[in-house]
């Protein structure tokens, strides 16, 4: 079991997205999530990790697979990955300063620019997870903090979250 999950909330053509102010992703632009705690399932971390940073109280996250990674051939960590949609007419007004960072719509389009450099390795995998209705593991390579493998296969669904 991955210690950790991630969300991408969609509303329309936009993402709601964490700009992080702490170590390892700070100043960069990604999903909500974090820590599961023990005692709960993927999806349990999931939905409370949103409501603890972003006040939104889902009901359900769609389970999209998960994002893996291997560090200079030495450690080995990953995510359980979820999308989320919310109706168009969802208020929800940002820029919000909150303890994780700043969080704000963004257009998918600005999310997946190729040369939008303030972002996590997103380009590799957020458009699959948003427009296919297989889920994936991702997977990492990293050296030198250096993506240098990437790699998608389906996961088997049977997995209970």
């Amino acid at each position: 079991m991955y210690k950790y999950t991630i969300c991408f909330i969609q509303r329309g053509d936009k993402i709601l997205m964490l700009n992080r102010e702490n170590p390892v992703w700070m100043g960069i632009w990604n999903g909500v999530g974090g820590k599961i705690e023990k005692g709960e399932t993927p999806l349990e971390g999931v939905l409370r990790e949103v409501k603890e940073e972003t006040g939104i109280e889902l009901d359900h996250a769609e389970y999209k697979g998960t994002v893996t990674w291997s560090v200079d051939d030495s450690y080995i960590g990953g995510m359980y990955a979820f999308v989320a949609q919310l109706p168009e007419t969802y208020d929800y007004y940002t820029p919000i300063k909150t303890d994780e960072g700043i969080l704000d719509w963004k257009d998918i389009s600005w999310v997946l620019h190729p040369e939008n450099l303030g972002m996590a390795n997103l380009k590799y995998f957020l458009k699959t997870m948003l427009s296919d209705s297989h889920t994936y593991d991702h997977r990492f390579k990293y050296r030198n903090g250096e993506v240098i493998d990437f790699k998608s296969e389906i996961l088997d669904t049977t997995i209970f979250l």
